[in-house]
């Protein structure tokens, strides 16, 4: 039976009641990482059927730094589950297994810096079929809260989040099947969701093998996070974070992190990013850049593991 840590359930993986505010949105995301193979990425759906469609985001790393990418806005009415733009999610066992599937195309580049500007990059690279089925099995804790409409919270209302271990197969247009045998976190959110009303945020997440996964955060002046080890969910209590950029961008390819737990343990974390998209999210002018880094973590100078960290910036809110 799952272990679980805040006021959620297994029950809570399906889909919930369609909120009465315009930008409801009920969105689940899963990432992989197959450290034998070099390869990892995610899948998103989001589900917004009152504004009558649904974001659906699928990223493949390759082994040579080159990426596939999609990004897809079908229409929508209703929010019974997560089936648009050729992804769908399928809950197996409430809490403990999730199946991701995706067959479609995604546009392959060479070089993945080029979704910097996403109409000349999908103007000026290929787009390959692609097919995805991967199994998402629990090996932590299922951690989260649900918030109330007191909250006044236009990002995650709801939110829970689990470490999970992950098998299937990627087929690509001209390549032999890839079988995946790796590890990787999921998590799950509905209510109102806008990404320009929340400030610059880093969303670290690692794992290093069942018993071991990380996810630490910052949020304005809000650092947190937390350790599994087992089935034991441990809090950070403190963050300390280094970032190195790619020489004259805001692209990430090196962190070093330092961390406290609240069982006195203390970590030091070194990220390097083996694989990077920069994404963008616009609603009206406003735009939120997103960098997504496949990231190598050696953990206080032994372990190693995959992962993914998340920088997002807004344009005039740099942490």
């Amino acid at each position: 039976m799952v272990n679980i840590v805040g006021n959620v359930s297994p029950q809570d993986d399906y889909t919930h009641p369609l909120g009465p505010e315009e930008n409801f949105n009920e969105s689940v995301y899963f990432n992989f990482f197959d450290r034998q193979q070099g390869r990892g990425g995610f899948i998103r759906i989001g589900n917004r059927a009152n504004e009558g469609y649904a974001e659906m985001t699928i990223i493949i790393y390759n082994p040579d730094g080159s990426a596939f990418f999609n990004y897809k806005k079908p229409e929508i009415s209703h929010n019974d589950g997560w089936d648009a733009g050729g992804a769908r999610v399928e809950v197996v066992i409430p809490g403990e297994q999730i199946r991701t599937r995706y067959t479609g195309s995604a546009l392959y580049m060479t070089n993945s810096r080029d979704m910097q500007d996403p109409s000349q990059a999908f103007k000026n690279n290929p787009f390959r079929s692609l097919q995805v089925n991967l199994l998402h099995e629990g090996v932590g804790p299922l951690y989260g809260h649900v918030g109330s409409a007191e909250d006044k919270n236009d990002f995650a209302r709801a939110h829970y989040e689990q470490h999970m271990r992950v098998s299937g197969t990627i087929e690509i247009e001209g390549e032999a099947v890839i079988h995946i045998q790796g590890h990787g976190l999921r998590d799950h959110s509905w209510g109102p969701r806008y990404w320009q009303s929340i400030r610059s945020y880093r969303w670290i997440t690692g794992n290093f093998g069942d018993d071991l996964g990380m996810v630490l955060s910052i949020v304005g002046d809000h650092k947190g996070g937390m350790f599994h080890k087992g089935d034991k969910f441990l809090k950070v209590t403190d963050l300390k974070l280094e970032t190195e950029y790619e020489p004259g961008t805001s692209f990430h390819r090196l962190l070093r992190a330092q961390v406290s737990l609240e069982n006195g343990d203390q970590h030091k974390i070194t990220g390097v990013i083996k694989g990077f998209i920069p994404l963008r999210n616009r609603r009206s002018e406003s735009i939120t850049y997103i960098g997504e880094g496949m990231t190598e973590y050696t953990l206080d100078g032994e372990r190693v593991g995959y992962g993914l960290s998340e920088y997002l910036d807004q344009p005039d809110d740099k942490i």
